[in-house]
């Protein structure tokens, strides 16, 4: 089973090779950033990817995003994604990827036995769906209310937002100052976990977020 691994750690991807190795699996490449899986999958073409999610520049989703690329690109691929924590921006579209077979989201501090984890990898390759369970929890809870994780001051900006006012507008509304406003509004972003492109408006998408949830 040819495998390609992305992992930044330099220590802990090696770890992992070895491990892998030793029951069987072909490391053909390992990589230390997004773009490096990208191309190690593209010159390898190999049976399994195993990525962390958070990899260099900007340590956020890199590996996530470039996961789903790849599956968009060839939905047959088995990935299995590793991550300290739920990185729901593009977990959804990760694992409905592929008609949603051939696919793993783990919690590395979940997997504690080896041969459990090899076994999980082999049955991804075979087409099944593993998930961690906190995984399925809190993408569960971001369909039934996305604005759940906001605070009460910012519902109101976001609110406030919806209805056209500008940064400068709200902190004379609220009586804050404008740079607690810009505050607010990153983590209102940051919250509704909406992705950083160039050809989408954040502010637009989290005010559309918030009709939809408060409109039904």
């Amino acid at each position: 089973m040819r495998v390609v691994l992305a992992e930044d750690g330099v220590l802990l991807r090696a770890g992992l090779a070895g491990l892998l190795e030793r029951f069987g699996f072909d490391v053909v490449a390992q990589a230390g950033t997004a773009d490096e899986l990208t191309d190690a999958v593209e010159r390898t073409r190999p049976d399994l990817v195993v990525t962390d999610i958070r990899m260099p520049p900007g340590f956020t989703d890199e590996g996530l995003r470039a996961a789903v690329a790849l599956r968009r690109a060839d939905p047959g691929l088995a990935v299995v994604a590793l991550s300290q924590y739920v990185e729901r921006s593009y977990a959804a579209e990760l694992l409905d990827s592929g008609d949603g077979v051939r696919v793993g989201y783990l919690l590395k501090d979940r997997v504690v036995d080896v041969e459990d984890f090899v076994a999980t990898l082999r049955q991804v390759v075979a087409g099944g769906t593993v998930v961690d369970p906190q995984v399925v929890r809190q993408l569960l809870a971001r369909r039934r209310d996305p604005l759940a994780r906001l605070s009460p001051r910012e519902r109101e900006v976001l609110a406030l937002v919806g209805e056209g006012h500008s940064n400068a507008a709200i902190a004379a509304r609220l009586v804050v100052t404008e740079a607690a406003v810009g505050k607010h509004v990153g983590n209102i972003l940051a919250k509704l976990d909406l992705p950083q492109t160039e050809d989408t408006n954040r502010r637009v998408l989290a005010v559309l977020t918030y009709l939809r949830a408060t409109t039904g």
